[in-house]
């Protein structure tokens, strides 16, 4: 299970780009189709499922991304020496929010984890869960009613 674990963070800042993109380019042509001056109306379960692709995959993919800084593929002595930490240091860690700080004896803290890195980590999965909850109750309304006999 662990090795999973590490394979998805490992690919995910690679692959997830892709799966957004893509699911851009998918939600811009449906919003193209839409006759003008339609107005407004509730996003359908596609476009939900998109918009949840969106934020799930960009969220996904940024904290894959910010948990690697300090994270295994570099020594974290290479890691606080290229930041400008100076002298001996302990490297702590924390994955939720992410963060990686290489803190001197004296107790300066120099954070590895650029800091627009959690704030898109939370909108991602706002949007996401937003998305995933609006297609939800857009398919519960369409339901029919009992004693509905108009289907």
């Amino acid at each position: 299970m662990a090795s999973v674990l590490v394979l998805v963070l490992t690919l995910a800042p690679l692959v997830m780009p892709f799966a957004v993109v893509g699911a851009a380019v998918a939600l811009a042509r449906r919003a193209r189709v839409r006759l003008p001056g339609s107005g407004w109306h509730r996003p359908s379960g596609t476009t939900c499922a998109l918009l949840a692709v969106i934020g799930g995959g960009a969220a996904l993919g940024v904290y894959a991304w910010g948990v690697s800084r300090g994270f295994y593929l570099l020594d974290p002595d290479q890691m606080c020496a290229a930041r400008g930490a100076r002298g001996d240091y302990v490297v702590t860690r924390m994955a939720l929010p992410i963060s990686v700080q290489c803190v001197t004896e004296d107790g300066t803290g120099t954070e590895l984890v650029p800091g627009w890195v959690n704030p898109v980590v939370v909108a991602g999965l706002t949007l996401s869960v937003l998305a995933v909850v609006e297609g939800t109750l857009g398919v519960v309304r369409r339901w029919p009613r009992p004693g509905d006999h108009s289907a």
